[in-house]
Parts: C-alpha cells; sequence; structure tokens
C-alpha cells in the first residue's frame, strides 16, 4: 500500500471484531512509537498495554466513544469493543514537547496498525483519575491519551464539508463519514 492510500485508510473505527492483536502487529505498534521523533531526543513517553478481555471490559468504560453521535450509536456494543487498549503516558509535569512526541508516537502508532489491517481510535475524552488508579500509575505520570485498536467491521471514508458542517455521521450501512476541508481552505499562500 503506498503512503496516500494508508493515509486515506487511517481513519478512526470504533466498532471491531472479537479477534485477538496478532503478537507481531503489537510489536510493530510498539516499536512504531519507540522509533518516533522526540524533542531533544528525551523519549519521555511510555507505554502500557491492556489486552486481557476483562482489563479491556474495564478500560471501556472510562473513556468515551464518538462524541458527535448519540452514545446508543457511537459507543461500541459488548460484541464490538476493540481487542486492545493502549495507555500513552507523558511525566506529570511535562511540557509542551510532550504532547507534541505524544502526537507523532500516536500518528506512527496508528499507521503501524493500519498497515497490518488494524484500525484504532485515539481517545482523549477519558476518566484519568478513574484509569491512573486502574493502572497503578506513579505520580510522576500522567495519562495523555488511550488508543483502542482492533479488527474493525464497519468503514470509514473521507467525504468532502457540506454547509461548513464537520461532523462525522453514520450512513445508512452504518459506516463513518468523515468531512474533511477543502484544500483551498486550509492552505493560505503568504505574499
Amino acid at each position: 500500500m503506498d503512503i496516500m492510500e494508508l493515509l486515506y485508510g487511517r481513519r478512526t473505527y470504533r466498532r471491531f471484531a472479537q479477534k485477538k492483536v496478532p503478537e507481531n502487529t503489537l510489536h510493530n505498534i510498539l516499536e512504531a512509537a519507540r522509533i518516533s521523533s522526540s524533542a531533544a531526543n528525551k523519549q519521555s513517553l511510555r507505554y502500557i498495554i491492556v489486552q486481557k478481555p476483562e482489563e479491556v471490559a474495564s478500560v471501556c468504560d472510562l473513556v468515551k466513544w464518538a462524541a458527535y453521535l448519540p452514545a446508543e450509536v457511537g459507543t461500541p456494543k459488548e460484541n464490538e469493543r476493540p481487542t486492545l487498549f493502549i495507555a500513552v503516558l507523558q511525566p506529570a509535569n511535562g511540557s509542551v514537547t510532550d504532547h507534541t512526541d505524544a502526537g507523532i508516537a500516536l500518528s506512527n502508532m496508528t499507521l503501524a496498525a493500519w498497515a497490518d489491517g488494524v484500525g484504532s481510535c485515539i481517545m482523549g475524552a477519558i476518566n484519568r483519575p478513574k484509569l491512573t488508579e486502574l493502572f497503578g500509575l506513579p505520580e510522576d505520570y500522567a495519562i495523555h491519551s488511550m488508543v483502542a485498536f482492533g479488527y474493525p467491521v464497519h468503514k470509514s471514508s473521507v467525504v468532502p464539508v457540506k454547509n461548513g458542517d464537520i461532523k462525522y455521521y453514520l450512513d445508512e450501512n452504518k459506516d463513518y463519514l468523515v468531512p474533511k476541508r477543502a484544500m483551498e481552505d486550509i492552505v493560505w499562500n503568504i505574499r
């Protein structure tokens, strides 16, 4: 798959087959995070793997899915949950560069997953206090985000923005349509 095909396909997915992410794909996801660029090469991010079904279920109760959709449509049902979560951690007293590093690592991780056909959903709307307790985190680290992984059972496609509305939505097949602004709307020439 060429890079643009990979980027167009690497959308957010929220409903998954109950098929475990294989160890080699998990390794590739973590390796992609490990080798990602890092400001001053600090490499301050850490990761927690959650893949036991009972632990995945606990995390599912502490994250929010699909903010633009009603919960009954946007939240995966029990038989559609991800089979893997990865928590992205940053130093509790971190800097702006830690957020940038997290963004780069998240991009690398989700692209590595998608290269193996594994979809993902990056989540920042999470219950950090309860997740911190669940993971038993030391005080010097904080949760930046959670990423759900699994084999998608729906499609997610880019469509043009209509009437200025950027909210993603479901079509009649319950596939996600994700409006993206036109190139001329996002690129400014400086004169």
